[in-house]
């Protein structure tokens, strides 16, 4: 009797990919701070279960990372700009 197909020697069945790690990478890039928590949630479930995935939860959590800190650097530099707008304003001799 003939074993079925997927069960046959020196064949392995293809590993799923972690649906969160696809959600890091994707959220990375809409809202990075997400990206950042569903990379690093992903990576701990890929090392329990052993799925495929690690590159996309990793590029979701460095990707994440490094757009979140731009958006803080771009909101720093845009308050200090309107800052030094309203006190330039207040120097500007009326007509």
């Amino acid at each position: 009797m003939s074993q079925p197909y997927y069960q046959q020697p020196g064949y392995y069945p293809p590993k799923r990919t972690n649906g969160m790690a696809v959600a890091a990478l994707i959220t990375a890039f809409l809202f990075s701070p997400v990206g950042i928590v569903l990379g690093i949630v992903a990576r701990k479930q890929i090392r329990q279960t052993g799925e495929d995935g690690w590159g996309m939860a990793t590029a979701g959590l460095i990707i994440g990372a490094v757009f979140t800190v731009l958006g803080l650097l771009a909101f720093v530099l845009w308050v200090v700009l309107i800052v030094w707008l309203y006190r330039e304003a207040g120097t500007i001799p009326p007509r």
